[in-house]
């Protein structure tokens, strides 16, 4: 009966997140309110909640995205400025995956993945 899974992510403020998240390719979706976010891109879902006291050195917010074409995504966010996490550049990793992370407005830190089989096949 489960379908899918959304994460809710905080923000400080809705112009700046959803500035950033359009660069990475999201739409907003209607419903959205101005202390409440809600963004698309294809059937990935992301929501935000506003959390202004929020410090951005301690804040522990993570979603992983499992992709394909992983290359290709992060050639594009790089050549469109979007920064890389200074420990998360492009590297296969040891668990299966190749991966590159990069950190939002408020340092949630967002892990793009793909698995280093489903590549070779």
């Amino acid at each position: 009966m489960i379908e899918t899974i959304v994460p809710k992510l905080p923000m400080h403020h809705r112009k700046e997140t959803e500035k950033f998240y359009r660069i990475l390719g999201f739409e907003t979706l209607p419903g959205s309110l101005q202390h409440y976010l809600m963004m698309r891109n294809g059937a990935l879902e992301i929501h935000f909640f506003e959390h202004r006291d929020l410090e951005c050195d301690q804040n522990y917010g993570q979603i992983y995205i499992r992709c394909s074409a992983l290359e290709q995504l992060y050639n594009q966010y790089t050549s469109l400025g979007v920064e890389i996490h200074p420990e998360g550049s492009l590297k296969k990793k040891p668990w299966g995956q190749t991966e590159f992370s990069i950190l939002d407005p408020v340092h949630n830190l967002i892990t793009f993945g793909e698995n280093i089989h489903a590549v070779q096949q």
